[in-house]
């Protein structure tokens, strides 16, 4: 952009515009009725440059502001891709994009608009300027006041002198960036195309069923053995179970829980939801029957409302509140400056970490998912927040729904009822919660995957 508006007409003008004097006094010495003449033109041309300077100002500025919001956007969406797939957002957040791409293009032609008016009447004007120099300069020459060649040359040197700000208004706005913005877009969200689904797959309940999942970490020295992040992994959930997955660091839980959602492909094994693999949905159709809470959270540009509705065109109020009570979050959004309607994202108002974390759960909650991955929902919690979220757990249990809750405190698995121990990417203990933890300070033994 930058090397695009330097060798732009805009700063060859502006480099000629110091000039702008010199010119004018070598007309004058041509002849004081020339050089008035060609002083009066100039004037005439700034002040058309000042007029389109105000009359398009706040419209580019504004356009401005809205191509660094979009990208900001598009960058903080591309970011939180293995939530937003997942919770089927990706339609919602592309009309959310489209709706901001198409006010900023709309914004940028306003000004556009009027600084073309004003670049062709500055055009108008100084062709007619010109005609004027000419008529006059044929009539001095008429009375022999200056010889024919001088009529030329004040008509070219007074050209010179005015076309810098000709070229400076024509070039208000150098660069358009709309296509662009538009490739990167579809570069980000589209990179892979899913085939529609044969048919449209009934509400699951919540039946999970992981067997032998396997996922290697990324890159490595080519030959070199891989080593997998999660080995063999198998779980089997019925609705209405609540699994808490524990382990120390860099154990897999992470990898575990975006593989459950679909945020990432397995190399190995399957994730079966009511007996269905993941990419028998529709991504969009899956998300709504699943809510994901990853550990790296970060709220996408638009209001509360938006980030819990998932940025949904057709969202009822009355199922936001219901989300957000579900995490416990209402009465912390009311206390906010504007509510709901408070903005998220760079230049917002600033929420701390709790507040997103919490605001992030009442998005895993929102439309009543039959399964419910929350990766570390706890982690920047205060009591008040672990409360909220043991009682959100215990409701989806006790409503048929399916939870899994990856964890490094005890508190966050305090509604579940099964427990599964990862280690170096593989299962060492699973089964009953309180079994677990009795012997979960013994060494472990690696044990067989299995349901």
């Amino acid at each position: 952009v930058v090397r695009g508006f330097l060798a732009s007409p805009a700063m060859t003008g502006i480099f000629d515009l110091p000039w702008m004097p010199f010119y004018l006094v070598v007309v004058f010495v041509i002849h004081p009725w020339l050089g008035m003449l060609a002083l009066f033109g100039a004037s005439v041309v700034a002040v058309l440059a000042i007029l389109n300077q105000m009359a398009t100002r706040k419209h580019f500025a504004r356009a401005m502001a809205m191509d660094t919001m979009e990208s900001g956007f598009v960058e903080q969406s591309r970011r939180n891709a293995d939530a937003i797939l997942p919770l089927g957002m990706l339609d919602n957040v592309k009309s959310r994009w489209g709706t901001m791409h198409g006010e900023g293009l709309a914004t940028g032609q306003d000004g556009g608009d009027r600084a073309e008016g004003y670049t062709a009447s500055s055009k108008a004007f100084r062709l007619l300027l010109q005609s004027a120099l000419l008529a006059l300069g044929g009539y001095l020459a008429l009375k022999a006041e200056i010889s024919p060649g001088m009529i030329v040359a004040a008509s070219i040197i007074a050209g010179r002198a005015l076309a810098p700000v000709d070229q400076v208004i024509g070039q208000w706005r150098s660069v358009v960036r709309a296509r662009e913005a538009h490739r990167r877009m579809l570069r980000v969200m589209e990179d892979s195309v899913e085939a529609e689904a044969p048919i449209e797959l009934p509400d699951p309940k919540g039946h999970l069923d992981v067997l032998d999942l396997t996922r290697y970490a990324p890159g490595g020295r080519p030959g070199a053995e891989r080593k997998p992040i999660l080995d063999r992994v198998s779980v089997r959930l019925q609705p209405g179970d609540g699994r808490g997955v524990i382990g120390p660091s860099a154990s897999g839980k992470t990898t575990l829980a975006r593989l459950l959602v679909g945020g990432w492909q397995p190399e190995a094994g399957t994730v079966r939801l009511d007996g269905a693999t993941l990419d028998k949905w529709a991504t969009s159709g899956l998300g709504r029957h699943i809510g994901y809470l990853p550990q790296a959270l970060e709220l996408l540009p638009g209001s509360v409302k938006d980030n819990i509705a998932r940025f949904s065109a057709d969202a009822q109020d009355d199922q936001v509140i219901a989300a957000a009570k579900l995490a416990g979050v209402h009465d912390m959004i009311l206390a906010l400056p504007e509510g709901y309607e408070t903005q998220c994202g760079p230049g917002a108002h600033a929420l701390s970490g709790g507040q997103v974390q919490r605001i992030g759960l009442a998005r895993a909650l929102y439309g009543d998912p039959a399964l419910v991955v929350l990766d570390e929902p706890n982690a920047h919690l205060d009591a008040v927040g672990e409360e909220a979220l043991t009682r959100a757990i215990l409701h989806l249990r006790q409503a048929g729904r399916t939870v899994v809750v990856m964890a490094h405190r005890p508190s966050a698995i305090a509604a579940v009822n099964k427990v599964l121990v990862l280690q170096e990417g593989r299962v060492v203990q699973f089964g009953d919660k309180t079994e677990v933890l009795k012997s979960v300070t013994t060494k472990p033994r690696v044990a067989e995957p299995a349901a």
